[in-house]
């Protein structure tokens, strides 16, 4: 059976294998050969990372069109409004266009959570908040424009499940393997099968015919 590899990446670690001017990455907390994150997650993002040795299936997971859900914690500035939650649910304008809908509610702090390292900047005069916001989308930094965009800045982001799975009990830093769904395996498979017609320069290359064979 397919394992796909779930990583809980600390705050503050870049999201790659190879040397970072002396930042943290992903090879100072696994060790496992010949894999490759499934999807990115910023260098001040927390949370759940997914990665594997199968490259269709790496790039089904990251791929926006398949609308695999990702669903974060977000720690906000202020007290969340519910006109914000409507407008981040019902999709908001950012420069790169319209948001697609996405689900969100406000929540308490999630039960358990550990500590951040820094910790984040305490202002006893402003409140802050918590949503669950799930988005289908993987455009650069949306969860923060688009809190920022309802009048409410993102403080700490964690990213809490993508598709079915979830951080379930692991630590920051911490990872394990777990069983890839055969419908997903089915889907990246069927994905790369299809083949496109090969292109002559701005031209598609189509079956030749016989002159002499049209009616």
């Amino acid at each position: 059976m397919s394992e796909i590899v779930l990583f809980n990446k600390p705050f503050q670690v870049m999201c790659q294998f190879s040397e970072a001017d002396g930042r943290l990455t992903l090879a100072d907390y696994i060790k496992i050969p010949k894999i490759y994150p499934a999807g990115r997650l910023d260098f001040d993002s927390e949370g759940l990372l997914l990665l594997t040795a199968d490259g269709r299936l790496q790039q089904h997971i990251s791929d926006p069109r398949f609308k695999l859900p990702k669903t974060y914690w977000v720690q906000v500035e202020g007290e969340i409004t519910d006109a914000a939650l409507i407008a981040l649910q019902n999709g908001v304008t950012l420069k790169d266009g319209l948001t697609k809908p996405a689900k969100a509610e406000k929540i308490l702090e999630p039960a358990g959570l550990w500590q951040r390292h820094p910790s984040v900047r305490y202002r006893a005069a402003i409140p802050t908040s918590w949503l669950s916001l799930t988005i289908t989308e993987g455009r650069n930094r949306q969860v923060r424009r688009m809190t920022a965009a309802v009048g409410f800045p993102t403080l700490r982001l964690i990213r809490a499940k993508i598709g079915d799975w979830d951080l379930t009990d692991l630590s920051p830093g911490e990872h394990c393997r777990a069983p890839v769904p055969p419908a997903l395996i089915a889907s990246s498979a069927t994905r790369t099968a299809v083949k496109k017609p090969k292109r002559l320069g701005s031209r598609t290359r189509l079956p030749h015919r016989n002159r002499r064979s049209r009616p």
